[in-house]
C-alpha cells in the first residue's frame, strides 16, 4: 500500500454513532438503514465457485503497470479452472489508480449486473478503494450476490459490500498473489468446496530449528468467542471510520493486519478504533502478521507492538490471539467477512460455523 493510505479520517463525532449502529438524523436515508435490516437476518451468501465459472478480474485499488503481472493473474485463475473476463478498465491508469473513480466502480457494477460471471476478484491492492465505496450500486449487488474478494486495500470494499447488503465477502489473496499450496487449500475450502473451515497457521514447521519459530501463534488472552468476522487491513479499516460503510462490530470477531506502518501510527490507528466505539462491544479479536511494523528512528523511544497490543485489547476482558496467517504474506487464509464463526484464542484457530458459500 501506498503512504497515502495512512491517511485516517475525521469525523470523530459520528463515528461512535455509525460503530454502534445508530446514525444521526442527517444520515438517515443512507443506505446503511437496509444493512441494519439486512444484519438482523441470515447472511446473504453466494453460490460457491467451480471450475469452468466465470471470474470478473477487476482492479479498483492500484494500476498494474506492466503486461507480464496481469497475464499471471489471468494464467493463475485459469490454473484454479476458472474462465476469466478482464474488467473494461482492468488496464487502465489514473495517476496510481486502475482507472478513474468512475471507472473502477463500473467494472464492479457491471461484472455483478453480468449474468456470465459467477465471482469477482481483485487483480491488486494499493490504494484508492475508499474513494469508490459511494459508487457501488448495492441494490444490484444485493439482488444478484455473486463472490466478492481480495485484500490490503480491497478492507474497504469488502466490509462495504457486507455492511451495505448483507453478503458474505472474502479477505482473500488477489489475483495476483502468490497461489501456493496453503493459499489454495484455504481458498478452495472456504470458496469452491463450501466447506466450514479450520483456520489454523501451520503446525510443527521447526525446519533446522528445535522449535517452530515461524507463524507460531501468541494468546494474549485466552478464551473461546463466537461472532461474525469482520476486518481486514487496519489503515483502511480505520479510515472508514464515522462512514457508513464501517463494519458493525457488535458481537463481532474482529480481526486485523498491517505492513509497513511505524508502531507509533499502529497506535494512532487502534486508537481510532476505540474512540469511535468499534472495540466496546466485540466477542474477541484476532491479529493477523503486523509485517514490518516497527520503531522507526524516533530519538525518544517507542512502545514495542506487544505493549500497544496489550494496551487496547486486554482491557476488552475478551479472547485475543495473535500471529494468525493473515496479512501481507506469502501463505494465508480465506476470511469470509461477515461469516459466523469460533475463535480458541488459546489453541489460535478459527473455525467456521457454517460454509460461507451455498
Amino acid at each position: 500500500m501506498t503512504a497515502s493510505r495512512r491517511q485516517i479520517l475525521t469525523g470523530a463525532a459520528t463515528a461512535a454513532a455509525t460503530a454502534l449502529g445508530a446514525l444521526p438524523a442527517a444520515q438517515a436515508a443512507t443506505p446503511a438503514r437496509d444493512a441494519r435490516a439486512a444484519a438482523a437476518h441470515e447472511p446473504l451468501r453466494a453460490r460457491r465457485l467451480k471450475a469452468g465459472d466465470t471470474i470478473g478480474l477487476v482492479s479498483p485499488a492500484n494500476a498494474t503497470y506492466e503486461r507480464e503481472p496481469l497475464e499471471i493473474a489471468v494464467e493463475s485463475l485459469e490454473a484454479l479452472g476458472f474462465k476469466v473476463k478482464l474488467g473494461a478498465n482492468v488496464r487502465g491508469r489514473y495517476g496510481q489508480f486502475g482507472g478513474t473513480d468512475v471507472q473502477r466502480a463500473a467494472d464492479i457494477n457491471d461484472f455483478f449486473a453480468d449474468d456470465e460471471v459467477a465471482g469477482l476478484l481483485a487483480l491488486t491492492g494499493g490504494s484508492g478503494c475508499n474513494r469508490i465505496v459511494d459508487k457501488l450500486n448495492y441494490a444490484l449487488i444485493r439482488r444478484k450476490p455473486k463472490f466478492f474478494g481480495g485484500f490490503s486495500d480491497l478492507t474497504s470494499l469488502v466490509n462495504a459490500i457486507h455492511r451495505q447488503t448483507g453478503l458474505i465477502t472474502f479477505h482473500c489473496p488477489v489475483a495476483g498473489s502468490e497461489w501456493n499450496e496453503f493459499s489454495l487449500q484455504h481458498f478452495r475450502a472456504v470458496a469452491m468446496d463450501a466447506q466450514a473451515d479450520l483456520l489454523q497457521n501451520p503446525q510443527g514447521e521447526r525446519g533446522a530449528n528445535l522449535v517452530q519459530r515461524e507463524d507460531r501463534i501468541s494468546t494474549l488472552r485466552p478464551g473461546i468467542a463466537r461472532g461474525p468476522l469482520v476486518g481486514g487491513n487496519l489503515a483502511v479499516l480505520s479510515s472508514l471510520a464515522g462512514s457508513p460503510y464501517f463494519p458493525d462490530t457488535r458481537g463481532a470477531i474482529l480481526f486485523l493486519e498491517e505492513i509497513n506502518e511505524y508502531i507509533y501510527r499502529v497506535d494512532r490507528m487502534l486508537s481510532t478504533l476505540r474512540l469511535c466505539g468499534a472495540l466496546d462491544q466485540l466477542a474477541g479479536v484476532v491479529l493477523g502478521k503486523f509485517t514490518q511494523c516497527g520503531p522507526g528512528d524516533g530519538s525518544f523511544g517507542t512502545l514495542t507492538l506487544d505493549e500497544v497490543f496489550d494496551d487496547y485489547f486486554l482491557p476488552l476482558n475478551v479472547p485475543v490471539y495473535r500471529g494468525a496467517m493473515i496479512g501481507h504474506i506469502k501463505r494465508k487464509f480465506t476470511v469470509p467477512v461477515g461469516q459466523p464463526a469460533e475463535m480458541d484464542a488459546r489453541a489460535g484457530t478459527l473455525r467456521l460455523l457454517s460454509p460461507a458459500v451455498l
